[in-house]
């Protein structure tokens, strides 16, 4: 049986469970909501101190701590593997919650919205690759839909294959994109007359072309921002 200082026999104001109850969750410190947790301390340390410990040990960051596995976290004198597991466990709650406000549907009102969706497909990408974007009647995102992949210098877009996909998630409407790797803003002649052509095509399939983005890693150009659509 663990011989540590138990909550309940502390002074009533270092009660971190009481204190949440009188004060609520937000007025407690990263230390005393990690002893809460834990329940209590060592022979030497109360809980409220063996978390401050912990947290030193990780230089006070949470992303840190989330990262210590159960038998790291039982290296703490006072810490054994229940107390480590709850630990874990609620860190682990704290990652899929993240996760979770993430992966949010994303609602698409401007041309910088759409580019910082592609971010993380297209940064840093060497070489050129062809995106669409499907939308809602209410320009909230489908998905994210990669068309084609080429070379440093250009890619292939067959608009039977965009429309496909488009028609597969239903979409009302649809934004364009790609890469230019070379850092070059400037659409080229083949560019306009791409998106000249899925523009018409669009509107026959009454999937209207909302926006056509060519995407570098400092910038993008906007085809809609700049009334060529």
């Amino acid at each position: 049986m663990e011989k540590g200082l138990k909550i309940l026999n502390w002074a009533e104001e270092d009660r971190p469970r009481e204190k949440l109850l009188l004060k609520g969750k937000g007025v407690l410190s990263d230390a005393e909501l990690v002893a809460i947790l834990i329940g209590s301390g060592s022979r030497d340390l109360s809980a409220v101190d063996l978390s401050k410990l912990i947290l030193s040990h990780v230089g006070n960051d949470l992303n840190q701590l989330a990262k210590l596995s159960v038998s790291e976290l039982q290296k703490f004198k006072g810490i054994g593997e229940a107390k480590a597991i709850s630990i874990v466990s609620a860190l682990e709650l704290g990652r899929r919650r993240k996760i979770t406000e993430t992966a949010k549907t994303p609602q698409i009102t401007s041309s910088k919205d759409a580019y910082e969706l592609m971010k993380p497909e297209l940064l840093d990408q060497p070489i050129e690759q062809f995106w669409i974007i499907t939308l809602k009647r209410n320009n909230a995102v489908i998905q994210k839909r990669i068309i084609s992949t080429g070379g440093i210098s250009g890619t292939v877009a067959d608009p039977k294959i965009i429309f496909n996909k488009a028609l597969e998630d239903f979409a009302s409407g649809i934004i364009l994109v790609h890469n230019h790797p070379s850092g070059n803003l400037k659409p080229s002649q083949a560019d306009i007359k791409l998106t000249e052509k899925l523009k018409n095509a669009g509107n026959l399939l009454d999937i209207p072309v909302l926006d056509h983005l060519i995407f570098t890693d400092d910038g993008y150009f906007s085809f809609a921002d700049e009334s060529m659509l």
